[in-house]
Formats: structure tokens, sequence, C-alpha cells
């Protein structure tokens, strides 16, 4: 929300200031200015917004678009103010009229920006119900299941301990997939790494060593919030897609890095030579989607294959 803020103050300040000067140097000592005077002030908007979320919200929407706008025109108002003095060292010296032309813009650009948002917030109703079904389809497919107790029963006369240990497994992984995940809303970086691991782990018993597993995890990263149950169908599609129709199977790989203040997340897997059954990308959609529901603009998603690799990358802020 802090970046689109941003975006929308600026783009109406430059055109705003566009049309007051003849030149461009005018133009960027005006913009300048213009920025030195609204960027305070949106930071007061926006703090004094989330501070007051909560109570806002059990307020009326005509109640709420009033306070909004008269606290835009307050914030730029004393920014005004306080850019003149600091300019001026006399707040007599304020010329009246352009803080009157100030706090009017800013009462302005507050309605605007505060009219977006409930239609941003509209919109996402329906989206949010879309991404909730979408996650629904991709949860663990049922044939996972009988496989997997398949595996468990062949153990169970060979090899007890691992037998159980594949039931604990499949148990902690159904325990997740089956919650409600709506009134979870964040889940961290290092639990879907260990949920990872354990869905891996049961279909290493199952493929043997024509899976083979690369984890490269920074503990730096662990804190990252994602959405619950997001990095499982992606190395489950790495499974079925990348090691399954291989004969000699495949090579999975699974990396978590902090660059910069950024989680970068890949999971990447071998693409078989033979051709394999396309999906329908339903994992992937869901992925994204509610990357996107969660994090907006500050996530990135990218996925496609690059030579012999097919790669999923992620980017999440920390």
């Amino acid at each position: 929300m802090v970046l689109r803020a941003l975006l929308f103050v600026h783009g109406v300040l430059a055109l705003g200031t566009a049309f007051s000067v003849s030149e461009i140097a005018q133009w960027g000592l005006q913009f300048a200015i213009a920025s030195g005077v609204a960027m305070p002030a949106l930071m007061w908007w926006l703090l004094t917004a989330c501070l007051a979320r909560r109570w806002l919200a059990r307020r009326s929407v005509a109640l709420q678009w009033t306070l909004a706008t008269l606290w835009g025109g307050a914030c730029s108002a004393a920014a005004w103010w306080l850019w003149s003095w600091m300019q001026w060292s006399n707040p007599r010296a304020v010329d009246g009229l352009h803080a009157a032309a100030g706090a009017a813009t800013g009462a302005a650009m507050a309605a605007a920006f505060f009219q977006w948002l409930r239609q941003r917030a509209r919109l996402e109703q329906p989206a949010a119900t879309r991404a909730r079904l979408a996650e629904l389809q991709s949860r663990i497919r049922p044939h996972f299941l009988f496989n997997t107790l398949n595996t468990a029963i062949a153990l169970v006369r060979v090899d007890p301990s691992r037998a159980e240990a594949v039931l604990e497994d499949l148990a902690e992984l159904f325990r997740v997939a089956l919650s409600d995940t709506g009134s979870q809303a964040a889940a961290t970086l290092r639990d879907e790494v260990e949920l990872a691991r354990r869905y891996l782990a049961i279909e290493q018993i199952r493929f043997g060593d024509r899976l083979q597993v690369r984890w490269e995890i920074d503990p730096a990263g662990d804190a990252a919030r994602l959405p619950p149950l997001l990095l499982q169908p992606l190395v489950e599609n790495a499974v079925k897609h990348g090691v399954e129709p291989a004969a000699a199977g495949g090579l999975l790989r699974v990396r978590t890095r902090l660059r910069r203040g950024q989680v970068e997340i890949l999971v990447a897997n071998s693409v078989p030579q033979q051709a394999s059954v396309p999906g329908h990308g339903i994992a992937l959609r869901n992925v994204h989607e509610r990357l996107r529901l969660m994090h907006d603009v500050a996530a990135h998603f990218q996925a496609g294959r690059d030579g012999d690799v097919y790669r999923v990358q992620i980017t999440v802020p920390l």
C-alpha cells in the first residue's frame, strides 16, 4: 500500500507541476519542492490510518471518508507550514494562499486514495474466494495418499520403524493440508521448508535413488511470511513432472537465501528427455495468486523452463 501511495502522490505532483512551468529546470525545482512538502504529509497520513484502522473499521463509510479527507488536508497544511518555517525560520512568513492550496490538494489526494482502497478491498473479496478454491484443488492429491499407504504397508514387515516414520510424516502433511488455513494468515518459510522435507522424505522411499534432492537453505530467511501450504505443491509438481516420468529419475533443488532485505526461494527440477503429461498449472497459479494477495507488489513470482531445468523463483520481503 505504501509503494502505491508514493507512486500515486508523485504522479499527481509531476503532472500538477508540469502545467505550472515552461522550462524543464523549473519543473524539476517545483517538483522537488512539492515532493518535500508532500512526503511528510503522506507519511503522517499513512501512519495514522494504520494505527486507527481497527477503530475506523467500526465506523460508517461516510465518516471514514470524511476523516480521511480532513486529515489529509491537515497533514498537508502542517507539512507546508513546517517546510516554510525551515526555509524562512519565521512561521508568520507562511503564505496563507499557498498553505490553503496545499491543504486542499492534500484533502483531494486523501479522498481519491481512500476511494481506491475501498474499491481494491471490494475487488479482492472475490479474488480471495477464487484463490481459496484454487488452493483446495492444489492440495495433496488422493493418489499420493494411496501410494504412501501402500509404501507403509510394504515396510511394516521388513522395516517397521521406517513404516512408522512414513506414517508420521504423512499425518503431519495431512494435518496441515486439511486444516482451515483461512484462520492462519501466514506461515514462516521455516515451517514451509520443514513440511516440504517431510513430503520429500516419503517420496524418497518410493523413488529411491531416482529422486536426488539438494537443499540449500539460508537460515537468515526463515522468518519470511508465506501463505500456508505454499512450498509443498511446488516440490510435488517438481517430483511429478521432473522425476516420475524419467526412467533414470531426476534432480530436485530447493534453495532459499536472503539478499538485500528480500528472501529468494528457488524450486528447480531437471526436465526429462521424454515428454511428460502436461499439467494444468493449477498449483502454479495458486501460488502466484496467494502471493499477490499477501504481499501485493512486494512479491515476485516467475516460473519457466531454462534449458534442461524447470525453475520456480519467488521473492518476498523479510
